[in-house]
């Protein structure tokens, strides 16, 4: 089910459109299952735990590269051992199918394994 997030690319979001409800984001959430929906499914995060700190600047670099390559960019909060990652389209106040295609992108970097 990933796999169908991975295969799309984030479109452009100019706002005017309502956020997903909870029940839409859940059935999205079922295909990134590893990412935690919060703030009433307006935002989804995450946290990958890594070696050390220049493992998780890589990490950082990496999901960097692939948001601007995307055009969609998350809130990122790393330190020794870990990187959190924070989803939400800021624009709508709420969560776009982008917010869990970039999910799926950025499980598929780390090999979507258990991190």
């Amino acid at each position: 089910m990933v796999d169908r997030l991975v295969g799309k690319s984030c479109t452009p979001c100019k706002g005017g459109i309502p956020p997903l409800t909870a029940q839409e984001a859940e059935r999205f959430h079922k295909q990134v299952p590893k990412w935690e929906l919060r703030e009433d499914a307006r935002q989804i995060e995450r946290t990958y735990r890594c070696k050390n700190f220049g493992e998780a600047l890589a990490f950082v670099r990496e999901v960097g590269e692939l948001a601007e390559t995307e055009g969609h960019h998350p809130d990122i909060c790393f330190g020794w051992g870990y990187a959190k990652v924070a989803l939400q389209t800021k624009k709508i106040k709420g969560l776009h199918e982008n917010d869990f295609i970039m999910a799926a992108k950025i499980d598929r970097l780390v090999g979507q394994a258990d991190a």
